[in-house]
């Protein structure tokens, strides 16, 4: 299944070329309003997920690239182990590969995550994501499906 590893160039090259347009266009936390409750921010997260452990003093930079990486490589065996039939599970699985790859690169290249889409409900703000962010929850949220509803079914036909 390592052929849905297009889907994971996809979304790297989506994330990098949006937060290349978002950084080379915005200062840092300029606002451009979009709707009522959408405005495109730039933002620079040094920590991980909700901004956890941005403040850790620089040593998480390196400790997130390597849980990414080392989560990278597991994504790729899975792949390749996958049954030609398991097409949601592997769409999940390059799917957070292509996010998880996006973040690093920024990690590396930056010292820091590129965020830039923040969501608002008056003067309550969701914390700003990215392309990336995007994908790692939509194959998380496959795999979760496949593991629900797509698991039993196969359960079900070994039994048989």
């Amino acid at each position: 299944m390592l052929k849905w590893l297009w889907l994971t160039a996809l979304i790297f090259t989506l994330d990098l070329a949006t937060k290349f347009w978002v950084s080379s266009t915005l200062s840092l936390y300029e606002v451009i309003p979009v709707t009522s409750f959408f405005n495109i921010v730039l933002a620079h997260n040094s920590g991980a997920a909700f901004s956890f452990l941005a403040d850790a003093g620089g040593w998480q930079r390196w400790f997130f690239t390597a849980i990414a990486l080392l989560v990278s490589v597991v994504i790729v065996v899975w792949l390749k182990r996958l049954p030609v039939n398991e097409k949601l599970q592997a769409v999940g699985l390059a799917s957070i590969l292509g996010g998880a790859l996006g973040n690093v690169f920024d990690r590396i290249a930056h010292g820091y995550v590129v965020d830039f889409l923040d969501f608002h409900y008056k003067s309550y703000h969701w914390p700003a994501f990215n392309v990336a962010d995007m994908a790692i929850m939509m194959g998380a949220a496959l795999l979760i499906w496949h593991t629900i509803f797509c698991s039993q079914e196969v359960g079900k036909s070994e039994v048989k």
